[in-house]
């Protein structure tokens, strides 16, 4: 074991987050934390680095242990270079650099500087940092990341500064390291890249994910729930045959407690209604008032310790359960979103988008010679690698629906059918929205597509994407988390009853519910789907062709 952690009580603002929350870490391990979004996935990583004490409990790490994590923010490096920035993170680089380099000017003789020294380059060799810089360049290739490796961290996107800390954390050499979603806007070669480091690796990792690809490659799943911390040994498989055969238990432990519940209420009653005919009839103690103090003592123990479950089981394993526990399921599961995903106006005639022949770019053509077609109830996939131009091809598309050219189109064409109504799901929410309340992006969301809402159907549609109508509608859209970003989004894309869903990493940020929902939703849509993906699991549900995008690749058939 290199980590042990205890907390007994984690508050954020006025919600508790953990209440009885127990997990070991052992030396080695590939641990997944998985939740729903907001039950403190990342609070616990900021609890292991010793970034957040706020809390009643203990965190002990084994002496000696060296902890790695990602970062989110990048204040005050910005003016570092990639390369520097991830030799200066490195544990030990900087300080063991610093003494190979002056010591030499003004230890002379000094016998403790002398054996300080020796010690450095001694340290400095066995972890490999004389070559590091070169092995790091090498690695920042496998991102496409190669022409980055100079420039300034600020000068970075968010998703090119997220690959720089996976980088920086397989070359850390640290005992732990703590990685927070690391696949997100990762394309398949970049993915398959570090999946393949993950699974070599001999270090300990916990990651926070939510994306199958991974999950299918750790040794366990810890799940934040209910304010503790549930443990499934084994991959993601493992974890849903042991989370429908959990979830059987709790439903039946849930029932008969309140049948007990019940049992005990009716024993109050009765006593009550006995009560004063044996308070007449004398004698030390009143047998119907010992009757029903007991009982709701009884009643209260259960009370206090009885809440409903957050129960959750995917698709296939429901499928395998029996009627009766699937139809209990039903009555006590967790809620999930409600995704409004009406069936679209039948379309019929001309291809709902036609790409002809396209080659797009700017200085230079992104790709080339690009054909394929849309029609009703198509799936297709664009596939490429990051830079291809997949997002290029879709803002072509866009502008063309909204009767507009496009300014990188360099040959071909791009036609947009007039009946087109297109919902789009974005990697990033415009920021036309941040500085607002998620109240008021729901309104203007709806507004700009000149379609009447009220507040009334503001507070529903809040619910069924599970916000809180009443604490999150004032929430300032810039400070809510990924996942509520990522329904915001989900809010947006269905607004205007769309026949065309251009879905553009729609899983980033999602938890597995959701994500379950959300493809089962896209599953009943009657409407046609142009998507970037690169979780295989939802590419699977999805089905249908692909249009491989980018120089030299073979074209959609």
């Amino acid at each position: 074991m290199i980590a042990d952690i205890r907390v007994t009580d984690k508050k954020f603002g006025p919600k508790s987050l953990y209440t009885n929350l127990q997990l070991s870490i052992q030396k080695g391990e590939k641990l997944a934390l998985i939740g729903r979004n907001g039950v403190g996935k990342t609070t616990l990583f900021h609890l292991l680095t010793g970034d957040d004490a706020d809390f009643i409990g203990e965190v002990i790490l084994k002496r000696g242990t060296v902890v790695a994590s990602t970062r989110q923010e990048h204040h005050g490096v910005g003016d570092l270079t990639a390369i520097e920035y991830i030799l200066q993170e490195l544990p030990e680089y900087s300080q063991l650099k610093h003494v190979i380099e002056t010591y030499p000017e003004h230890m002379g003789s000094n016998n403790q500087k002398l054996v300080k020294y020796a010690e450095a380059v001694e340290r400095f060799s066995s972890k490999g940092f004389y070559y590091v810089e070169d092995e790091v360049r090498e690695t920042l290739k496998d991102y496409q990341l190669a022409d980055k490796a100079d420039n300034k961290l600020s000068s970075l996107s968010g998703g090119e500064r997220r690959f720089i800390e996976l980088v920086k954390l397989e070359h850390s050499h640290a005992d732990l390291l703590l990685i927070d979603e690391p696949t997100n806007h990762m394309d398949y070669v970049a993915k398959q890249r570090f999946i393949k480091w993950f699974k070599q690796t001999k270090q300990a990792v916990v990651v926070i994910t939510h994306d199958r690809d991974v999950l299918a490659h750790v040794d366990r799943i810890v799940e934040i729930i209910d304010g503790e911390a549930r443990s499934f040994n084994g991959n993601y498989n493992a974890y849903l045959n042991q989370n429908s055969v959990s979830t059987v238990g709790q439903i039946s432990d849930y029932e008969t407690a309140l049948k007990t519940l019940e049992r005990l209420d009716q024993r109050v009653e009765w006593a009550r209604a006995r009560k004063a005919r044996a308070a007449a009839g004398g004698g030390k103690k009143n047998a119907m008032v010992v009757m029903e103090e007991k009982a709701l003592r009884q009643k209260q123990d259960i009370l206090d310790t009885l809440q409903k479950p957050n129960f959750w089981v995917d698709r296939e394993s429901l499928g395998k359960l029996d009627d009766k526990v699937t139809e209990k399921y039903h009555k006590y599961k967790a809620k999930n979103i409600k995704l409004n995903a009406k069936d679209p106006q039948a379309h019929r005639g001309a291809h709902l988008v036609a790409v002809e022949s396209l080659s797009l770019g700017y200085d230079a053509p992104l790709f080339n010679e690009v054909t394929f077609q849309v029609d009703p109830g198509d799936r297709i996939e664009l596939r490429g690698r990051n830079g291809a131009g997949k997002s290029t091809l879709i803002n072509a598309i866009v502008a063309s629906a909204n009767n507009q050219v496009a300014k990188t189109i360099v040959a071909g064409s791009v036609v947009v059918d007039k009946k087109c109504v297109i919902g789009r799901y974005e990697q990033e929410i415009g920021e036309e929205y941040l500085n607002g309340s998620l109240g008021e992006a729901v309104e203007r969301i709806y507004r700009t597509q000149n379609l009447n809402i009220t507040d009334q159907e503001v507070m529903r549609i809040l619910g069924d994407y599970l916000f809180d109508p009443q604490l999150d509608r004032t929430k300032q859209v810039a400070q809510l988390s990924g996942g509520q970003k990522a329904r915001l989004q989900l809010i947006r894309m269905f607004a205007s009853n769309p026949n065309l869903l251009i879905l553009d990493e729609p899983t980033n940020h999602l938890d597995l519910p959701s994500i379950e929902e959300l493809e089962l939703a896209l599953g009943r849509y009657a409407g046609a789907i142009l998507y970037v993906s690169h979780d295989s699991y939802f590419q699977k549900n999805l089905k249908g062709n692909v249009a491989m995008i980018g120089k030299n690749m073979p074209q959609a058939g």
